[in-house]
């Protein structure tokens, strides 16, 4: 990347590991990324299912889930940063001048917000809250220039957020559907393709 050229903003991206990334938490991940600047990036890995459910999450901050839909939707890890604090990724819920109704919520271009405080799982215990939410303990995050170094390294490809991949697909085939995107079947990249 040339000094010149424009900075990429990958805000309300997916970030689809390469085959070659490895790691648990990493390798074969899809991150949706919530915010990138120049400052850096932060994002949610959406197919990374922890070992608790919304219902033992709920349980877990003495609130009783009052959506029984949701109860037995995977808690997610979000990443390996404050892994005991909750992100709730969900449709925006305005309250009139472009405010979200929660009390920290960071605005995602595209429609969707992520919610730090305990108010947005409060309206969730009384039945309300966002029609779709995702939940993670955890984020994902790179330093000033470290993620556009990981894309030129061959970490990441990129595509633009396809929201009903987070809130509808089946977590197995999220990571395959990500590809899709891209045209692209995880076969295709693998280190060895091509070679026989």
């Amino acid at each position: 990347m040339s000094a010149d050229s424009a900075p990429i903003n990958l805000t309300n991206h997916f970030l689809i590991a390469m085959p070659g990334l490895s790691g648990e938490l990493f390798g074969r991940s899809v991150v949706f990324m919530c915010e990138h600047s120049e400052q850096g990036a932060l994002g949610l890995v959406i197919n990374k299912p922890g070992d608790i459910n919304l219902a033992q999450l709920f349980e877990k901050v003495e609130l009783t889930l009052g959506r029984q839909e949701l109860a037995g939707q995977p808690v997610f890890q979000g990443g390996p940063v404050q892994t005991e604090r909750g992100f709730v990724l969900h449709e925006a819920v305005d309250a009139g001048q472009g405010e979200s109704v929660y009390a920290s919520s960071m605005t995602i271009p595209g429609g969707l917000e992520m919610t730090t405080s305990r108010d947005v799982l409060e309206a969730m215990s009384s039945g309300g809250g966002p029609r779709k939410v995702f939940v993670t303990l955890g984020y994902a995050s790179w330093g000033q220039g470290q993620l556009e170094s990981e894309i030129t390294e061959n970490s990441w490809l990129t595509v633009a957020a396809d929201h009903s991949l987070i809130f509808d697909a089946p977590v197995e085939e999220r990571y395959e559907r990500a590809m899709a995107l891209l045209g692209l079947q995880p076969w295709m990249l693998a280190p060895d393709a091509g070679h026989g």
